[in-house]
């Protein structure tokens, strides 16, 4: 029979595996999604300049405004005619489950045709190492911090780690 302090060590190994790390960003940071002023590029430089995996969130921060997810044609246009997704209050947190592209735009109407869209690249689960001189758009804690990401603690799934514990712990 396994003492108490090695189902404990047990248990903290193989919830190490269980971790999984991931970002929040916040959209064109302190200024939140609003409809450019000058530059009507700003969100996809500013989407150009992180790199976003599965599992990471992106926070929208508006005010009498909406976020939408569409196609490439509807963003392209700026018309939406069936979004994937909409939020409209005011504090959208949108998790991107997928590798690939994603298009945002306001539903609000004149906003997209100003700027208010954004193309975010999600990159595949499985990328090779990336050697020193690549690693310079990385989310290091440096670069988090100039781009608005906050690295967030997630477990896979509840009932995963429920198992974990039941398994562990018997």
């Amino acid at each position: 029979m396994a003492s108490p302090f090695s189902k404990v060590f047990l248990f903290c190994f193989l919830i190490h595996f269980y971790i999984a790390i991931c970002a929040e960003y916040e959209v064109n940071g302190n200024d939140g999604w609003i409809a450019p002023k000058h530059d009507n590029q700003i969100y996809n430089k500013w989407a150009s300049k992180n790199r976003f995996k599965v599992d990471d969130t992106i926070h929208f921060k508006y005010k009498k405004d909406s976020v939408l997810v569409v196609t490439e044609e509807e963003y392209d246009k700026c018309q939406p005619s069936h979004p994937q997704f909409f939020s409209n209050n005011g504090d959208t947190v949108f998790k991107l489950d997928r590798s690939g592209l994603f298009y945002f735009i306001s539903g609000v109407t004149g906003h997209c045709q100003k700027g208010q869209k954004m193309i975010i690249k999600v990159l595949e689960t499985a990328t090779p190492p990336q050697s020193q001189n690549q690693n310079s758009t990385t989310n290091t804690p440096e670069n988090m911090k100039n781009n608005g990401a906050v690295e967030v603690a997630a477990v896979t799934s509840t009932s995963t780690l429920m198992l974990l514990l039941i398994s562990t712990f018997g």
